[in-house]
């Protein structure tokens, strides 16, 4: 009989997170799985198309079960991101009280909010079953740093909050090896802790330049550098008008290839216009996952940026695993992790987040370096994935714990 995972992720499928190719490898792998998500609507903010509160509730993709709980969308304001963690919580509670689904293990995809483990919990003691989180995002770090809110009272609610999940988890996974430490400091012992990095789908792969004719990337004397993904306050993204209008200035020929949406993507493009670069940026819709590789193929170099924080700084974002299994150099705008996992694959060059003169430096390196270095650092990249993010031994390494209970 198959061994019955319940999957507990308010983001899934249509929506795009790694979360949605684990399932599909649990079920080629035999499992059972079932997902308890919400109705899709990140990053923009509202329902997507063909999904609502009567629509599309239940449904199955790959194999995996889906079910969907009611909840408000994020919305464009805090008040209205406040209402959908909530309501995913509140549906979660009346779910778990009325479901009569049984699952051998709880697996929780922890990307923010925290409080959407609080039904994966629940369900798992109710079961009396083993309880995994998958923890991403630093709570409440990510609370008081990203969002802002300063208000001890409601920090140290979250704080309780947290706590109360770690506790009752029997054993808790990083996507950071920093993360170990900062939780381990909330008092949860290290025997419970284990670093299990994110992997990058299989589509995410080198493509041959020559094979690729895509319209949307001006092919010229340009340097093309990419950004894709979610276009956040948490990118960082507001430095590259800045660093744009610097290297404007030096004459270097660079575009940036902005491929995404996102609550601030409207604020960039005004900041783009205020600077007077808005020749040297390329504004692209969200795009399929699965053609991000090609959209790479013909670029020079990809981006990543996180704004300046301590939580960023022990982060190592998902978009990490893609760049280098795309096997393309990497600009780092960020601190911390992500820096170090570059620098020891010795592929790519970094800044500090916010640090818009030294990312503009690091652009001009780019931009005079040879072709057989640029090729070097490429190879750097793919082979440094190879070697640690490999995805058969990361699964494998879970379904050693899956097989303990």
């Amino acid at each position: 009989m198959k061994k019955h995972i319940l999957v507990i992720a308010q983001y899934f499928y249509p929506e795009q997170f790694r979360i949605n190719n684990i399932c599909i490898e649990w079920v080629k792998r035999g499992y059972k799985v079932t997902v308890i998500t919400g109705i899709p609507n990140y990053p923009q903010g509202k329902y997507y198309d063909g999904h609502g509160l009567f629509k599309k509730r239940k449904e199955t993709y790959n194999g995996i079960e889906i079910i969907r709980i009611p909840l408000i969308p994020r919305g464009n304001n805090s008040i209205m991101l406040a209402l959908n963690y909530l309501s995913f919580v509140v549906s979660g509670f009346f779910w778990n009280l009325f479901t009569r689904i049984k699952a051998d293990y709880v697996f929780i995809y922890e990307v923010s909010p925290m409080t959407q483990a609080l039904p994966g919990v629940w369900y798992a003691q109710k079961r009396r079953i083993p309880c995994y989180l998958y923890v991403t995002d630093l709570w409440p770090e990510n609370v008081e740093i990203v969002a802002g809110i300063k208000n001890k009272h409601i920090l140290n609610a979250i704080g309780v909050m947290v706590d109360y999940i770690y506790s009752r988890c029997d054993r808790i996974f990083t996507s950071s090896r920093s993360f170990i430490d900062v939780i381990n400091q909330r008092g949860v012992n290290l025997s419970k802790l284990e670093f299990w990095p994110q992997y990058a789908e299989d589509f995410y792969t080198p493509v041959d330049k020559e094979t690729v004719i895509l319209p949307e990337i001006p092919q010229d004397d340009s340097f093309n550098i990419i950004f894709a993904g979610n276009i956040g306050v948490a990118q960082g993204l507001n430095i590259l008008p800045e660093a744009a209008h610097i290297l404007k200035q030096n004459s270097k020929k660079v575009r940036f290839n902005i491929v995404g949406d996102g609550r601030y993507k409207n604020e960039l493009i005004n900041l783009v216009k205020k600077y007077d670069v808005s020749e040297m940026f390329n504004f692209v819709d969200k795009q399929p996952a699965t053609r991000i590789p090609e959209f790479m193929a013909v670029c020079d170099a990809t981006l990543i940026s996180l704004s300046k924080s301590k939580v960023f700084s022990i982060t190592l974002p998902a978009k990490t695993q893609s760049c280098l299994a795309c096997g393309i150099p990497v600009l780092v705008s960020a601190d911390g992790e992500i820096q170090q996992v570059i620098n020891e694959a010795n592929a790519g060059i970094c800044s500090d987040a916010g640090d818009a003169k030294t990312l503009a430096d690091n652009i001009q390196e780019f931009v005079v370096m040879s072709s057989d270095d640029l090729q070097s650092m490429s190879d750097s990249a793919l082979d440094y994935y190879k070697r640690n993010f490999d995805k058969n031994k990361l699964l494998e390494r879970m379904d050693e714990w899956f097989s303990i209970n």
